[in-house]
């Protein structure tokens, strides 16, 4: 579903994105995780079309990112860690301009908003103005644009921002599930506990480059048991130079 192939982006001698491969296949939910400027979201916006690389290339179900990037666009569902709206716009405004863009049905259109707007519990605010939303909800009103045409692939960067508990918990359950009718999930996340808890593999990046991939219990196991959290700081400390400890043991 999704194949990244020796994707390279670099500003001048600065490399934000280093030989990047991967592949997401259908079913599979898989977690980015990295410290800040490791180069997640630089994957992911190339990934969507937002960047172009240096070098390498971006397919989704076979097409080619930047070569055929309107069909492209079309598989997939885009949830940013910041939500970009149109705030002079009403939820329900949204989303329609949201299924014409991908060519869907009205009928369709008006149940999926229904839906929506009640799984993520915004149907009291459904012809509000979106300038008048909170950060969270404007999350939540994202989720729900990019889930609307039911893309075979979701990409998702640091999907618990903003969240209250309940969305959050609505948002975990949808990251754990959604690949498994064959479709596919790519999202980068800090939150350690939840890349445990949905992912189907974990893929680590530090400086721009691929460190570790693997399932959570394929990476647990060769590191002794350990968490996922003391995996990411022993793996990132040990590429920064920092000296193992007996508290700080080498993998």
């Amino acid at each position: 579903m999704i194949r990244i192939q020796a994707l390279t982006k670099r500003y001048g001698r600065f490399a934000a994105l280093e030989g990047l491969d991967l592949h997401v296949p259908a079913g599979e939910t898989l977690v980015l995780l990295g410290p800040n400027g490791a180069g997640k979201t630089t994957a992911i916006r190339a990934l969507t079309g937002q960047l172009r690389p240096t070098s390498g290339r971006v397919f989704l179900t076979g097409l080619d990112v930047w070569r055929e990037p309107v069909a492209a666009k079309r598989l997939f569902g885009y949830v940013p860690d910041r939500p970009y709206l149109y705030g002079k716009l009403s939820a329900v405004e949204l989303l329609r301009f949201v299924g014409r863009l991908y060519r869907m049905a009205e009928a369709r259109i008006e149940a999926r908003i229904e839906k929506l707007l009640a799984e993520f519990r915004l149907e009291r605010f459904a012809s509000a103005l979106i300038e008048t939303y909170s950060h969270g909800m404007r999350q939540k009103l994202t989720f729900a644009a990019a889930l609307l045409p039911e893309p075979r692939v979701l990409v998702v960067d640091e999907p618990m921002v903003g969240l209250d508990p309940l969305a959050a918990r609505t948002v975990r359950e949808l990251l754990a599930g959604y690949s498994k009718p064959q479709r596919a999930v790519l999202f980068s996340t800090h939150q350690m506990e939840l890349a445990e808890a949905v992912a189907d593999r974990v893929a680590l990046l530090h400086e721009g480059r691929l460190r570790l991939l693997g399932t959570p219990e394929e990476l647990r196991t060769a590191y002794g048991d350990a968490s996922l959290e003391e995996i990411f700081i022993r793996l990132t400390e040990d590429a920064a130079g920092v000296e193992p400890t007996p508290e700080n043991p080498a993998p």
